[in-house]
């Protein structure tokens, strides 16, 4: 078992060989990156977003929650440790990740 810290981006690189921990990593990357019903032969892959329609000072708890419940679900050889997010100038949010590998 592993802990890695990820800060999360909209670029997303695909490595179409990764196997081991960086497979899972990259997952937990897809997973974040995706919002469910935009993946077309997997509607219901990732996560609800809905949750960042809620208050401010709710999302940070109610995202873990469903993020946690995405990766039981998509990964379940990495499990959420920790979840921040970090603000940028033009408004959106960065999430720093740290998921431990349960492999």
């Amino acid at each position: 078992m592993a802990e890695y810290e990820l800060s999360l981006s909209p670029n997303l690189t695909i490595d179409f060989s990764a196997n081991g921990d960086a497979e899972i990593l990259q997952n937990v990357a897809m997973i974040f990156a995706s919002v469910a019903n935009s993946c077309p032969m997997a509607r219901n892959f990732a996560w609800d977003g809905s949750v960042l329609d809620r208050p401010q000072n709710l999302v940070q708890s109610v995202f873990a929650a469903v993020i946690m419940s995405a990766l039981a679900e998509y990964e379940p050889r990495a499990s959420l440790v920790q979840l921040l997010p970090t603000a940028v100038d033009d408004g959106t949010t960065i999430w720093k990740v740290k998921v431990k590998t349960n492999e």
